[in-house]
């Protein structure tokens, strides 16, 4: 599969690797492409990593996706199915930019003819393609208004190492706001620990007799 995941940082770069190690063909899309030659993959014109994509990836910061998206314009996204992993913070991390809101469902507002699933914005980087990597299990969680969509974009997450189990879909975009709500904890979370090294484990009462 041909994904164009928009953004050349961490995020973007490791979610690159995990999906090219699975076998797709992976481009990253910049404003600046020439100045991107150290991404370690192919890098080109935002326009150009969406057009011929198959999957949508937004690994772009939260505060500018959507005005990166409306660059790229909304026909050349009609009928994607868009990941959105992106969360609005404040450049101290301290504050969220649309705490009314959330970055998945303004995307979809502006683009509804581009089906968004929010997921994985709930971890860092590194958990992101190597959910072994930590002790016992974890969730993922998906939020999106299309079931197909959803779907594609579970089998993508099997391919980054999450088993379906592990996947939790919570319902329709409206709850991509708890997701990236979640942002706020996570960093309470990692100054606790001492490290982003970790994801959290939706635990339920043991069912039968």
């Amino acid at each position: 599969m041909r994904i164009g995941i928009l953004g050349t940082g961490n995020v973007a770069r490791a979610l690159a690797a995990g999906w090219s190690a699975a076998g797709h063909e992976v481009v990253l899309g910049s404003r600046t492409p020439k100045e991107r030659t150290d991404a370690g993959f192919a890098v080109a014109e935002l326009h150009e990593a969406v057009v011929d994509a198959e999957v949508v990836v937004n690994a772009t910061p939260g505060t500018v996706s959507v005005e990166l998206l409306d660059s790229i314009g909304a026909a050349a996204l009609a009928g994607k199915t868009l990941i959105d992993v992106g969360v609005g913070l404040s450049d101290d991390f301290t504050e969220l930019a649309h705490p009314n809101n959330s970055l998945g469902e303004l995307i979809q507002k502006a683009f509804p003819e581009t089906a968004v699933v929010k997921t994985l914005c709930t971890m860092d980087s590194s958990v992101m393609i190597a959910p072994d990597s930590l002790e016992g299990p974890s969730t993922v969680f998906l939020s999106g208004d299309s079931d197909a969509a959803k779907q594609l974009t579970g089998r993508l997450l099997t391919d980054l190492g999450w088993a379906p189990s592990a996947q939790l879909d919570i319902g329709g975009i409206g709850t991509a706001r708890g997701q990236e709500h979640f942002a706020l904890l996570f960093m309470g979370i990692a100054g606790g620990l001492g490290t982003v090294a970790f994801n959290i484990n939706v635990v339920t009462l043991p069912t039968g007799p």
